[in-house]
């Protein structure tokens, strides 16, 4: 099941690539808007990081939650993305 989850979460950051662009330029407009409303500098990193703990956050209830799983990594590699 764990490589075929791999699979399915690069078909779908591939799929939002193609949808939104890369992650690096959203990921830096998100960071911008989160800095305005929390009134201190945000990341991309950060954001990646954030995403990843409500994923998890959501696993806590529903840890077979395969669509969480599967975000998981997908944020993951937005994360790796935005730090390069």
């Amino acid at each position: 099941m764990s490589s075929n989850l791999l699979n399915i979460a690069a078909t779908t950051v591939a799929e939002r690539h193609e949808q939104y662009g890369s992650a690096k330029p959203l990921f830096d407009h998100i960071a911008k808007r989160w800095s305005l409303v929390l009134s201190t500098e945000v990341t991309p990193a950060q954001v990646a990081l954030c995403l990843i703990d409500l994923k998890m956050a959501r696993l806590v209830h529903t840890p077979n939650h395969d669509d969480s799983i599967i975000d998981v990594a997908g944020y993951a590699a937005c994360l790796k993305e935005v730090q390069s």
